[in-house]
C-alpha cells in the first residue's frame, strides 16, 4: 500500500505528464477512494503544485493565459482526439466549404479529410494547412488566413480576422482550450479569441471538438457561449455528471467512443 507521499508524487507525475488529471481516473489507477485523491489534491494545491478544477486538477502553472505549445498538446489524449475527429469527419461531404481552427484535435481531423473530394478548407492553422499541402487531396482548395503566429501555431490578429470576414462556410470545426458553463468556450490568447470569433461568424454551423480534459478549464477570453455551438463532440471518458450538465446547455451533444473511455 502506498504511503501518502508516494501517492501524491504519483498524482503529480500524472498531472505533469498529461497537463491535467481526473479524480475518478486517479482513484482507479492508484486503487484508493476518490475522497483520498481529493485530500491528496488538497495537499498538493496547498503546496502550490497543482490547481484544483471541477473533477480533478491541472498544473499550477495552467493559468488563464497559459498556452502550451503544439507538440506538448499533440501527445495528450490521442485516442480521445482520434475518436472525436472520426465523429466530426462523418459530417463533411464532397463540395463543402469548411473552416478548421488551430488545435491538435482539428489537426487530427484534417488527416481524415484528405480523401474527401472537392472541399475548400479555410484555416488559421499552419499545422492544418501543412497536412493538406504535404499530401494533397482530390480537387481540394486550401486557404490559409495569414497573421501573427502563436505558441500553438495559430495565425491570429487583424490580417487573419479580415480574411475570415469575407468567408461563408458550411461548417466550422473549432478546437478549444477549455470550456465552462458560465465562461463558454475559451482560449488563453486574446488575439486568437478575436480571430476564432470571426471564424465562428463565417460558418453556417459551429461544431466544437473538445476532449474530457477541457471541462472546467477557463482561458482568459471567451470564443463563444455553449449555446452558440450547433454540435459539441466529446469523448466517452467525460465524467457522467459533467456530460449531463453539458447536454443541458448545448444544442446537440455527440459522444465519441474512444479506446480508453467508458460506456
Amino acid at each position: 500500500m502506498m504511503l501518502a507521499a508516494q501517492r501524491q508524487n504519483a498524482i503529480l507525475d500524472a498531472v505533469r505528464r498529461e497537463g491535467a488529471a481526473r479524480v475518478a481516473q486517479l482513484a482507479d489507477e492508484l486503487a484508493v477512494s476518490e475522497m483520498t485523491i481529493r485530500r491528496d489534491l488538497d495537499t498538493l494545491a496547498a503546496n502550490g503544485l497543482v490547481a484544483k478544477v471541477h473533477g480533478g486538477a491541472t498544473l499550477a502553472g495552467s493559468t488563464s493565459t497559459f498556452e502550451p505549445g503544439f507538440i506538448a498538446k499533440s501527445d495528450q489524449q490521442r485516442p480521445e482526439k482520434a475518436a472525436i475527429a472520426a465523429a466530426a469527419a462523418e459530417m463533411v461531404q464532397p463540395g463543402m466549404a469548411i473552416g478548421l481552427s488551430a488545435g491538435t484535435t482539428t489537426w487530427t481531423l484534417a488527416h481524415l479529410l484528405k480523401t474527401v473530394p472537392a472541399i475548400t478548407v479555410v484555416t488559421n492553422s499552419i499545422r492544418v494547412a501543412n497536412v493538406f499541402h504535404d499530401d494533397p487531396g482530390p480537387d481540394q482548395t486550401i486557404v490559409l488566413t495569414g497573421g501573427v503566429r502563436t505558441p500553438s501555431d495559430a495565425l491570429v490578429g487583424p490580417v487573419a480576422a479580415q480574411t475570415l470576414q469575407s468567408m461563408h462556410l458550411d461548417i466550422v470545426f473549432m478546437g478549444v482550450h477549455g470550456f465552462d458553463i458560465r465562461a463558454g468556450f475559451t482560449t488563453p490568447n486574446l488575439l486568437e479569441a478575436e480571430t476564432d470569433r470571426e471564424l465562428v461568424k463565417a460558418g453556417r454551423r459551429l461544431v466544437v471538438l473538445a476532449d474530457h480534459t477541457k471541462v472546467g478549464v477557463i482561458g482568459i477570453s471567451t470564443i463563444a457561449t455553449l449555446g452558440q455551438a450547433d454540435v459539441v463532440i466529446v469523448d466517452d471518458a467525460i465524467d457522467p455528471e459533467q456530460h449531463t450538465v453539458l447536454g443541458e446547455h448545448v444544442q446537440h451533444l455527440v459522444t465519441a467512443k474512444s479506446r480508453v473511455g467508458g460506456s
